[in-house]
């Protein structure tokens, strides 16, 4: 029997390209060999394609595989842009198609979809870089509208990139201003204390629609107050699995976990960011694409589970071939 020839996707143009390569690498190194071979495809940061090492259009890439595992992030990759491409060369591939992932990827648009549905979300307000307005006066905007401290992050970026607590105003400005390299649109919200948790989903697993993974809980150095891309991939965290949550968060992070995926209309896998708080559970965000590093959360808590990594990612595959 042939081996199902799966093209890894990974880099990208975006802020992400290094978790991309990563994410991809993981992959290639834990397809089942009996089933599959896998096929390098890299998007360098400047947009060109490459099949094992060799530049050629996305069409050529593409089409030289049975199944696409997209292993991008952020930008271009997990935003519907290359979804598009995947569909216009009807090419089954992972994850969330091309909606889905444009709305997933929008962290306000998701956030209003939350607030229908009855998820408690922090309240918070979304500015937007003005060339005619100086930094301070947006900031000043904000600061009438949400009290203090704030988290400030850009409303369409991935892997805690661009993510910061400010407890004064002078660094709500600073904030403001780097979040602006990231993004024209950044959200500026009220900061929940509490307990963080994540909680990943995969379809169609252990005789369920949703199966939500165990969820878990995400302790930071006293140093460092949130998990922002410098914890989550320097080291500087604890991810306790499962988390040290009661019964009864446990089974609501679960429920809201896999309701997330159903009303997002996302497809196979993702990863939904909560906050723990004696008034209730937060919703902050979701990944449509959670990250497959050796520092990521989903492999972590596939062990906890009991499911070999590479089971995963033969269930994913399935399923995209399946078109499911």
């Amino acid at each position: 029997m042939a081996l199902i020839r799966v093209g890894i996707l990974r880099g990208g143009i975006g802020h992400e390209y290094e978790v991309s390569l990563k994410t991809g690498a993981s992959v290639m190194k834990n397809l089942p060999a009996h089933k599959y071979q896998p096929v390098d495809i890299l998007i360098t940061r400047d947009g060109a394609w490459h099949l094992n090492g060799k530049e050629v259009s996305p069409e050529q890439a593409i089409r030289g595989v049975d199944v696409v595992f997209n292993a991008l992030h952020g930008q271009f990759g997990e935003d519907g842009q290359v979804q598009q491409i995947l569909e216009a060369v009807r090419s089954p591939y992972t994850g969330s198609g091309v909606v889905a992932s444009a709305l997933g990827m929008d962290k306000h648009k998701t956030k209003e979809i939350f607030k229908k549905a009855g998820f408690k979300v922090p309240n918070g307000v979304v500015v937007k870089r003005d060339y005619q307005t100086d930094v301070e006066a947006i900031a000043y905007d904000a600061f009438q509208k949400i009290a203090p401290p704030w988290i400030i992050k850009p409303v369409g970026s991935g892997s805690s990139i661009g993510l910061y607590l400010a407890r004064t105003f002078p660094e709500l400005i600073q904030a403001l201003e780097a979040c602006f390299g990231v993004s024209d649109r950044v959200i500026v919200e009220e900061y929940i204390k509490g307990k963080e948790a994540t909680c990943g989903v995969v379809e169609n697993f252990r005789n369920q629609d949703h199966y939500s993974l165990l969820p878990i809980e995400i302790v930071t150095t006293p140093d460092k107050k949130l998990f922002d891309y410098e914890a989550k991939y320097g080291g500087e965290t604890s991810e306790i699995c499962p988390g040290r949550f009661t019964h009864e968060e446990k089974a609501e992070l679960e429920r809201l976990a896999a309701e997330i995926h159903k009303v997002l209309g996302l497809r196979h896998y993702s990863r939904s960011d909560f906050i723990v708080t004696p008034k209730g559970i937060y919703v902050l965000e979701v990944n449509t694409l959670p990250g497959m590093t050796e520092e990521s959360l989903i492999p972590k808590s596939l062990k906890a589970a009991g499911i070999p990594y590479d089971h995963f990612l033969d269930h994913i595959i399935t399923l995209a071939l399946n078109k499911r």
